[in-house]
């Protein structure tokens, strides 16, 4: 007999600090000759990002050691903040760098002996200097990339550009010696990607009050020997067109991913033609996604004119395009989510690739073969995976009767039952963005609480993205409305169909997923507590007072309204001036170092709930930023939320630390 036990109560060998371990995934995948090298997570060290090398062995390798941080701060999340290349004549590669501490340019020879030696100044006004989306030019003289660069102290005084910095260490102290590729028309660029003559370069731009999944403008210049790029002028995008990625093909013709057609889709521009052409139209998928960090790539040609596409609807596959037949072959394998990063050499395309038995792993595709294997941070189990989650892909029906996209995840112990009439406990995961989806992906938090036999459901609500343009519009100005409302109903629909215990409903989320969990509590009376993270709680002064960072300084004029047109909507939607309407217990964990969702947001929230009588605890995390990253904090917040469920639903887990709730 299968021992039984209350759920909630169910013994797991899914701890926090395992959990923890795993928490991140590779990111920003190239190849510098035959090697595939990635960023890599390391919660253990700090939570920095190490560079790692596949080398001809197959070892794995850390290019740098501790404490050297390979990230990216431009826009505050960042994008691609690495570059390498293989040399000739033995010299082995070279790689150009970001260094979070400090934002420069770093040049390194890994097999050279000699530390990193920089190649860009600090700035001392502001935010300083940063780089992202590095590209090495093929002369060897300058690495191309684009600069951000802070103009005064306040987190709009900055300009973009894409400038030209000299490997040969000229500008490690002279600001004078970049050379500035393009003006500061436009408010946002990427990094430029050179044609296959050397003769051009497109990128993509935008500005405010657009988000990149708005509308973007897709570049073309001509190259100038010394000077800035000539003869620029868009191709492609427009106010409502977001195009996501350019790249050249090697016939010279241009490739990008727009949603003019309701979907993102891959188009093929010649120049000096008219128009482009839809390479794979009608599919009702998506072909890109939301350019939250600079340099995402979602697809990549081939020397023989295949593409690599990254594309799908809710979940995603990797499949090879030809362009002249519009043929899709996808590659076979248990991945269902690509992350938005691709490598190809010659015919082996690379990227990074999870399913819901793995965790993020770095795949190989030879394209001549039809072959795919794990070639770099390979999934290892650490635990028995029968203890992981079962995820079932469901739609649900939201108010007006649209559709709902989520991944439920039912508890789930190969050991351990419980008593016959019991429902369990569910807690609702309101993703981040909001211009965002959940990913079908092994995620050890969610196993954390399945094992213990809490419920998760993943909602995909409206304005996510992977279900096209109009599903992801949803949201436009109805912000703390659409997403709260179909929240709701995908728990509602779980409790009225006996799946869910209607008592013990909760809901989580951090950022935009934070902001839609207290704006749920101060709306609905659905959910019996909520545990919020790093959030949005006060639209009135995180859109106007400066309480957030330049990328997202003018998001709530499509989220939420102009907020000359519709100043109430701000307040009357903000959970901060409607806290007499929370009565539920909630969990609130912040970083300290938060320049996106600033500490400043939380402590009002909690200086209006305070005297309220409403249970409440509160966690703040030195050094910690937008999203954690250490290891300890990781695993006090995990820890943290399970005791905000185990004191809220009466489940007995004296394996946590409790919650000191205040009132």
């Amino acid at each position: 007999m299968m021992p039984t036990g209350p759920y909630g109560t169910w013994p797991s060998p899914i701890d926090a600090r395992l959990a923890a371990a795993h928490d991140g995934s590779p990111e920003y995948l190239g190849t510098v000759g035959d090697e595939v090298w990635w960023t890599a997570p390391r919660p253990a060290e700090g939570g920095r990002r190490a560079l790692v090398r596949r080398t001809a062995d197959g070892a794995e390798v850390s290019v740098l050691p501790a404490p050297w941080n390979v990230r990216s701060r431009v826009v505050e999340y960042g994008g691609q903040p690495w570059a390498g290349t293989a040399r000739d004549g033995g010299a082995g590669p070279l790689v150009v760098f970001c260094h979070f501490p400090d934002q420069r340019l770093y040049a390194y020879e890994p097999d050279g002996g000699a530390p990193p030696r920089p190649l860009t100044p600090v700035s001392g006004t502001g935010g300083g200097l940063r780089w992202a989306d590095p590209v090495l030019h093929p002369d060897g003289t300058e690495v191309w990339c684009v600069l951000e660069e802070y103009t005064g102290e306040g987190p709009g005084d900055v300009r973009r550009v894409i400038a030209a910095v000299p490997l040969d260490g000229s500008a490690a102290d002279d600001r004078t010696a970049i050379r500035e590729l393009t003006d500061d028309r436009h408010r946002f660029v990427t990094g430029p990607r050179l044609s296959p003559d050397g003769r051009t370069a497109a990128w993509i731009a935008w500005d405010h009050p657009l988000m990149p999944w708005d509308g973007t403008l897709a570049m073309t210049g001509e190259v100038v020997d010394g000077g800035p790029f000539a003869s620029v002028t868009p191709v492609a995008g427009a106010v409502d067109e977001s195009v996501c990625q350019v790249d050249w093909a090697p016939d010279g013709s241009l490739l990008y991913a727009s949603d003019r057609g309701g979907w993102w889709e891959l188009y093929r521009w010649s120049p000096g033609t008219p128009s482009a052409t839809a390479l794979c139209a009608g599919r009702e998928e998506e072909f890109g996604g939301p350019l939250w960090k600079v340099g995402l790539r979602w697809f990549r040609p081939l020397d023989s004119g295949l593409v690599a596409v990254i594309h799908g609807r809710g979940t995603t596959a990797l499949g090879i395009l030809d362009p002249e037949t519009g043929e899709l072959v996808d590659a076979v394998g248990p991945w269902t989510e690509w992350a938005p990063t691709l490598a190809v050499h010659g015919s082996r395309v690379l990227g990074v690739a999870a399913g819901p038995r793995s965790g993020y792993e770095v795949v190989e595709l030879d394209t001549c073969t039809g072959r795919a294997r794990v070639v770099g941070a390979a999934h290892t189990d650490p635990v028995d995976p029968a203890y992981y989650p079962e995820p079932r892909q469901r739609t649900f029906t939201g108010p007006g009767g649209r559709e709902v996209h989520a991944h439920v995840h039912p508890p789930h112990n190969p050991d351990t039952t419980a008593p016959d009439g019991e429902l369990p406990p569910y807690v609702v995961w309101a993703h981040g963005g909001p211009t965002g989806r959940a990913p079908l992906a092994l995620d050890l938090e969610i196993a954390y609480f399945t094992s213990r036999g809490i419920g998760v459901a993943e909602v995909d609500y409206g304005g996510s993205t992977g279900y096209g343009r109009a599903y992801r519009e949803r949201l436009r100005e109805q912000w703390g409305v659409v997403d709260v409302e179909d929240c709701a109903a995908v728990a509602e629909a779980l409790a009225a169909e006996g799946t869910a215990d209607p008592a013990r409903l909760a809901i989580r989320g951090g950022s935009a997923g934070g902001w839609t969990a207290a704006a749920s509590l101060a709306r609905t009376d659905v959910y019996a507590c909520a545990a919020i993270s790093y959030p949005v709680l006060d639209l009135v002064r995180w859109g106007t007072a400066g309480e957030t960072h330049d990328f997202e300084s003018h998001y709530l004029e499509s989220l939420v309204g102009p907020l000359a047109e519709v100043p109430g909507r701000y307040e009357e939607r903000s959970p901060l001036h409607h806290v007499d309407r929370i009565d539920a217990p909630f969990l609130l964990l912040q970083g300290l170092d938060d320049l996106i969702c600033p500490p400043a947001q939380s402590e009002r929230f909690l200086a209006r709930m305070a005297g309220r009588g409403v249970p409440h605890a509160y966690i703040a995390f030195e050094g910690e930023e937008h999203g954690f990253r250490r290891a300890e904090t990781l695993v006090r917040a995990l820890e943290a939320e399970l005791a905000l469920y185990a004191w809220t639903f009466g489940i007995d887990r004296p394996d946590v630390p409790p919650l000191e709730m205040g009132k």
